[in-house]
């Protein structure tokens, strides 16, 4: 037997199990001067209330009631023999599908049904994709980029390259004619940055893509949360995106599915590469090692589509965005540079007085409570900057960006 030695290029620490360490590390600490010394004096680092969370991006609004209905009456149907399901289609159930080409159609996307697949996450299919590609090819990926892109390559041993995404650009790097790729790594709007491409921005990736017969793996995982009606939703509403780009999309952020695990990806059936058809490779791939997201959540994940389940996800939409405003508000006074926070629920600053991102997590947790995620997990572009979610309760929200005034507000000068 012979292990994939791939793994030993992993960082042995993921990100947020490093933060995790960090947070409870900090607690106990805490909890053990409450123990030793009863409770501190007001003012005290161990007298700080309760630990804000804002690094891990998981949401806090449930499912909205339509939603729920529909898996409630879907757990009914399970129940009768006359409407039980049994294994269902792995590219997804015709009632989500048609739902979600509709979707597409108000985006003027046109879609045939059998384009879209149906999982049970972003995540999943991300990595999954990659059983369609040899381990041979180029990788293009931007930095600072959600690790999972990484990771997955890096498992199957694939050569990465990295797209500069900094401060200058706006995180929004562009293609560099002289880098040949054959796999193209996008995510509009950005985890972590926030940042999204706008439409002449990404026919410049696409038009590279073309040039050098790559493929683009497009995440718009946030597509729900872009404010602005200039910008693209969808890699598909770009002219020649059909001939090289696959989608991934998730109703993790849109409709608080994190829990629940449902999304679906676009493989046009146009894609080809090296004489081979990427959409016939992929509806293989699933009727071979994919059995399907469960009835009670695909029926859940149609509600999400009806009039009803997107007046109430667009308020929770809203809700976060909400949050989102009382941060960048924050930071505006404060005068840090930032990213995200309009068209994203993830603001990604850059750390006061020149800190690397790891010291300024350990200060604002132990000085202010409060969680947020370093930028150096996300890359050696993140090193000085840090990302902060929208995902919190308002209150939360509120209360964190207090102390956030309060830790980072300009002291006086003494003489």
């Amino acid at each position: 037997m012979k292990p994939n030695t791939n793994y030993n290029q992993l960082k042995e620490s993921y990100l947020f199990s490093e933060i995790a360490h960090r947070v409870a590390e900090y607690s106990a600490a805490r909890q053990k001067m409450r123990d030793g010394f009863g409770q501190p004096k007001e003012g005290s680092e161990a007298a700080l209330p309760e630990i804000i969370r804002m690094g891990i991006g998981d949401v806090t609004r449930p499912l909205c009631p339509a939603v729920v209905a529909a898996m409630k009456q879907a757990a009914e149907d399970m129940g009768r023999a006359e409407t039980f399901h049994g294994y269902g289609p792995e590219q997804g159930y015709d009632f989500l599908r048609e739902k979600i080409k509709a979707y597409y159609e108000e985006q003027q996307v046109f879609l045939d049904m059998d384009e879209i697949f149906v999982s049970d996450g972003a995540k999943s299919d991300l990595g999954n994709i990659l059983d369609l590609f040899g381990q041979d090819n180029r990788v293009l990926i931007p930095d600072p980029v959600y690790p999972v892109y990484v990771d997955t390559n890096r498992m199957d041993g694939r050569n990465i390259r990295f797209a500069d995404a900094n401060e200058e650009n706006g995180f929004l790097p562009l293609p560099d004619y002289e880098v040949q790729a054959d796999l193209i790594y996008l995510c509009s709007p950005n985890n972590p940055t926030g940042a999204a491409y706008n439409r002449e921005q990404l026919k410049q990736w696409v038009d590279y893509a073309r040039a050098c017969q790559a493929v683009i793996l497009f995440d718009a995982a946030y597509e729900a949360f872009i404010a602005d009606d200039t910008l693209p939703r969808s890699i598909f509403e770009i002219e020649g995106a059909e001939s090289c780009a696959i989608e991934f999309c998730s109703l993790s952020k849109t409709a608080g599915f994190t829990g629940t695990r449902c999304g679906y990806t676009v493989v046009p059936k146009s894609l080809e590469a090296a004489g081979m058809n990427l959409n016939k490779m992929w509806l293989r791939r699933q009727t071979t090692k994919f059995n399907g997201v469960s009835y009670l959540v695909q029926k859940g994940a149609e509600a999400v589509f009806t009039p009803e389940g997107r007046r109430q996800t667009a308020e929770n939409i809203g809700y976060y965005r909400k949050n989102a405003a009382v941060i960048t508000q924050a930071l505006d006074e404060l005068g840090i540079w930032y990213t995200g926070g309009k068209n994203s629920p993830y603001i990604w600053l850059r750390c006061p007085d020149g800190m690397d991102s790891w010291t300024f997590f350990d200060q604002l947790l132990t000085e202010a409570g409060v969680v947020g995620t370093p930028g150096a997990g996300f890359g050696e572009n993140g090193v000085n900057f840090f990302r902060l979610t929208a995902f919190s309760t308002y209150e939360n929200t509120v209360e964190a960006m207090r102390r956030l005034r309060r830790l980072c507000a300009p002291k006086p000068h003494t003489v």
